[in-house]
This record gives structure tokens, sequence and C-alpha cells, in this order.
């Protein structure tokens, strides 16, 4: 299968492009790399330095004809879009519906689509949070993600286009930028590795659902070809602490202190939780990778590379 992943060379989207190659499709990657980000692109995978708002993204599509878009190009911070709720408009609203229109015009069969469940539910109700939780984001990013799940949805009804809405946890591992939000684990791992002390904003007791991104690239690979239309869930069904996580990567790192605190971010959740139950049902998918192995790949994989990145999350 011919296949265009948007983001391909970020740290989410190249873990898919690799899963896709390595089951023998053809990939190519759209990315502009924005604020100098390294490229992931994998060995033996095109591609092309492109905004997905921009309307030459037309001529990617002209020339690799996909069959299936998986579209994971995106504005992902939520302090971002705090800051800037227009700025992540444009790109996670608007740059989703042209991708969309596109993927119509050139009659793609399926567009994947990586939205979020860490912002989308607001302070949760229930604990696991299932996918007809209400949504309630605390921020524009959330927002801005349930709307191009709606997009989807409504290119589905109307165009017969097949969609999948894949809601991702808190991802985490190798590749990861420092500076994308919910990189947490990034920011702490490349900040010990380096000898410097990284902020917790907040008490730290605030929990996430850590999910492994090689496990996130499988769930990938699973919708290739299939009619899914609920969202679904990547996530483990775990919460850990951030003053856990912080403690786990102090011992895998060698890090002589603990993180300083400083002021929560406002609109930030403090306790989220994902039940992964329809992704079991659905696409037989479970997480595999425990924690505390994601952590110490993730760790070796900083302490090869290192990273040029933030030191605060």
């Amino acid at each position: 299968m011919r296949i265009l992943v948007t983001g391909g060379g970020g740290f989410v989207g190249s873990h898919v492009a690799e899963a896709y190659r390595n089951a023998g499709h053809h990939v190519a990657v759209v990315d502009v790399l924005s604020g100098g980000r390294r490229n992931n692109t994998p060995p033996g995978v095109m591609f092309y330095r492109m905004d997905i708002r921009r309307p030459e993204l037309a001529e990617v599509f002209r020339e690799e004809r996909p069959e299936l878009v998986s579209h994971h190009a995106a504005e992902a911070s939520v302090r971002a879009s705090i800051a800037n709720p227009v700025a992540d408009a444009d790109t996670n609203v608007l740059g989703t519906l042209r991708v969309l229109e596109l993927a119509v015009r050139y009659r793609v069969s399926q567009v994947v689509f990586s939205s979020t469940a860490g912002a989308l539910y607001g302070e949760p109700q229930r604990l696991p949070v299932s996918e007809d939780h209400p949504i309630l984001p605390t921020a524009p990013y959330g927002f801005h993600k349930y709307l191009g799940e709606q997009y989807l949805q409504y290119y589905r009804r109307m165009h017969g286009l097949n969609t999948t809405i894949l809601r991702y946890g808190n991802v985490y591992g190798p590749r990861q930028d420092p500076q994308t939000e919910a990189g947490v684990i990034a920011i702490f791992a490349a900040a010990m590795l380096a000898g410097r002390r990284p902020t917790i904003f907040g008490d730290g007791t605030q929990v996430r659902d850590f999910v492994y991104v090689g496990d996130v690239a499988d769930a990938n690979l699973r919708v290739v070809g299939r009619r899914i239309d609920e969202p679904v869930h990547v996530a483990t069904g775990v919460g850990t602490s951030v003053n856990d996580l912080a403690r786990a990567l102090r011992g895998l790192t060698g890090a002589a202190d603990l993180p300083e605190h400083g002021p929560a971010v406002p609109g930030e959740v403090h306790t989220i939780v994902l039940s992964p139950e329809r992704a079991a049902r659905l696409l037989d998918w479970r997480p595999r990778l425990p924690l505390e192995e994601g952590l110490r790949r993730t760790v070796e994989w900083f302490r090869q590379h290192g990273s040029p990145r933030a030191t605060s999350a």
C-alpha cells in the first residue's frame, strides 16, 4: 500500500512511518521540521519538506498518490495553544481540513488521525476514562483536536472517506523532542543526563497515562485497511505521577538531584488515566512495553544521541 505520513519526520510520526515501511508498504513523509527539529524520517522513505497549510501540498499528493494518509502533523503544545490559540487552530484545524480535502480530491482510501486523549476530557468524572466520556477541553489544543475529529466524521458521512481516529495518551520514547507538550520524560532525561536540574510545574502529584511510542506505532499498523467508526484510545490504563516519574529517571540517569518545583500551568489537567479496552476489543491491541523498560530505552537513546532542547516540564 502507498502511505503518506504527515509529520513523519517528527517523534511519533517517524516511528509510525518506520512501522509501515517494515511491514512492506511504500511510505513517504511530509514534514516542515519547524523550530530546527531533527529530521527523523526513516531510511528508505521519501521525504518532502512541506508545510501542510501550503497549497503546494497538493503536489505531494499528485506525485505519491497515497492510498492511506496517516495524519500526524500538528502543533502539539498545550501551553503554546493557550498562548496563541489562533496559530494552534491554523495548524490543527485548517491544516487537517486541507489534508482531508486533498484526500478526497486524490481518492485516498483511508485517513488515520492522531488525536489526543490527555487534553480532550478536562478533569475526568471517572477513571479510567472511556472514549464516551464528555468532551471538556481546558486548552485550545484539545478543542482543536476535537474539531479535527469532527471534520473526519463529516468527510466520512459526506464523501464516504474511511476515517480512523486514534486518541493517544502521553506518548514517550526515543527521538522525542523535549520541547513538545507532554514530553516530560524527554525533558527530564535530557536534562538529568546533561547534569541540569529540570523543573516540575506544580507539586508533581499530577498523574498521566504514559504509552511507549513503539506500542503507538503498532496500533497504527493494526488499523490499516480496516473500518473503525469509533475513536480509539491508544493508552495503558495505568497512571503514573510526575514525582514518581522523576524518581525513576533519577535512578536511571544517576542524577544527583530531583527536579525543582515551579508554579502550576493554567489549563493543564491534573489526573488522566485512559481505558484501553476498546483498542483491545476492536484491534486486539494491548500495550506491550512496561514503563520501567520504556524509560530505560528512552534514557539510553538520549545517552547516545543527546538533545539540544529544553530543561523544564
